[in-house]
Order: C-alpha cells, then structure tokens, then sequence
C-alpha cells in the first residue's frame, strides 16, 4: 500500500472529546473506511480523474457524477495556519493555543486538519505528513506533530546531480 498508516499509528485524540466523533455514514464514508485502515482515501472525478472536493457529487471540469474514492500520497504543503486560542472546557481537551491547517495533498486535494499532538510552528509552504488521530473510536487525517524527511529535506552533496534535482523540484 503506498503511503499507507498502520492502524497502530494512530493516536487517541488530545485535542477534543470522544462525543465529536464525526459520523462516519454517508458521503465521507469512503475517508473514513480508509483511516481506519490507516490509508488516506480521496474522491477523484470517475470520467476526467480531476481531485474533487470531499463531499462534491458532481465534477466542475466535465460534469460528471459520481466521485470515484482513491488512495493517495499521505504529504502535502501547508497554505495557511490559524492559532485557536479559545478553550470550551467540556469540548476541548488542550489547555494551550492549538492550529488548525490547511493543507494541499499532494494529489490536489485541499483539506483542513489538526495535529496529531500538540504543535505549533508551523508557516505557509511548509511539507507536511498526514496521518491520523482517533476520536472516539473514528479515524481522521491529522498532520503528524513530528516534521516529515523526504529526500527533498536531506542535505545535497557536492556532484549529486540527481539529489539537487530532487530539492528543486520540491521547494
């Protein structure tokens, strides 16, 4: 499975409390199958294979219905970050300021995520691994708090060629 999570990696949930376990029936079904899995599913297009977004039923490209759900790369790069400072205690389980992302798969696909744990510091451009957290007993994406080493984040070596076109094209 490429880029796939083992269930065991999931954490169980720091930021919220079990009773906002979002319903895993219906349109986001398939997501939610998926992360439980440990495998990050999105919908593409079924007719012209462009990423829609989660609960889009027909494509803005070609007008087809009917997405068709697929695995895809669990890393993207973050476009903004918001700092939540408000706490509602009998929701929110962390005391300190937290972020909410908003990410870019690599696969086209926009979705906004939490952390796995607590984290901050995170700034606009930024590569991201996806992984999951638990919420009561479901499954969802969550940017993993420990930083992701791709070989684009690994130093180039003087006459590597192949390595420094890797970091090009990454940045």
């Amino acid at each position: 499975m490429r880029g796939s999570v083992t269930r065991a990696q999931a954490t169980t949930d720091w930021l919220v409390v079990d009773s906002l376990a979002p319903a895993t029936a219906g349109a986001l079904e398939p997501m939610y199958d998926a992360a439980a899995a440990g495998r990050l599913q999105m919908p593409f297009c079924a007719s012209c294979r462009i990423a829609l977004e989660l609960e889009q039923l027909v494509c803005d490209r070609c007008g087809s219905g009917g997405p068709q759900w697929q695995e895809v790369e669990p890393r993207g790069t973050v476009h903004a970050v918001t700092t939540v400072h408000r706490h509602e205690p009998s929701l929110i389980r962390a005391r300190e300021p937290y972020s909410i992302l908003d990410v870019e798969l690599e696969s086209g696909h926009r979705i906004i995520m939490t952390t796995t744990a607590p984290a901050g510091g995170y700034a606009v451009g930024d590569a991201v691994a996806v992984t999951f957290r638990t919420v009561g007993d479901v499954a969802i994406p969550a940017v993993s708090a420990t930083p992701p080493v791709w070989a684009h984040d690994l130093p180039v070596q003087p006459g590597d060629d192949s390595a420094e076109s890797t970091t090009k094209e990454h940045r």
